[in-house]
């Protein structure tokens, strides 16, 4: 999902509860709290020698041990209020791919894509999971497409010609 996608999503549904789901079945507590916002560029170089640039937003989710007996979830207008007041001092790139960084003492630290959304009656779910890495030059490494899992010696030998 991008930038202006989510924000207009929170804008259209202001006034239900934004939920997180960040593995099938597991939700961030309702004492989560949006503790930072990124803007991150990235420009990176794979292990075929390809070149590539983008931006992402990056918004952490940290849930606070003070208000583990919360469990009214903070509504989108919060959210988007916060997303706002950002957006003022540090400008989106609104074509930017969101991912929210969560992590609690049973779940890794990670950063999550949105794989989804659903709108209950009162509530927004944002369905996330893990994107998994993968070998972007597959072609100039001679990694068949179908390879699930990429090992060291297949593309990163030293007479493959990519590494």
């Amino acid at each position: 999902m991008k930038t202006q996608e989510l924000l207009d999503l929170l804008t259209t549904h202001s006034e239900k509860a934004l939920l997180f789901e960040y593995a099938p079945k597991l939700w961030v507590a309702a004492n989560y709290h949006i503790t930072e916002v990124k803007h991150i560029s990235i420009d990176s170089v794979d292990c075929g020698a390809g070149t590539d640039a983008w931006n992402e937003t990056i918004i952490q989710l940290w849930e606070s041990p003070s208000e583990v007996e919360k469990t009214n979830f903070m509504s989108a207008y919060k959210a988007l209020g916060i997303l706002k007041k950002v957006g003022r001092m540090r400008p989106y790139d609104l074509s930017a791919e969101v991912k929210f960084e969560y992590g609690n003492n049973s779940f890794h630290t990670a950063q999550l894509q949105i794989r989804g959304y659903s709108i209950q009656k009162d509530e927004i779910h944002l369905h996330l999971s893990v994107e998994r890495t993968d070998c972007k030059a597959k072609e100039v490494c001679g990694v068949p497409e179908q390879t699930v899992t990429v090992s060291q010696e297949a593309c990163c030998t030293p007479e493959s010609g990519c590494c």
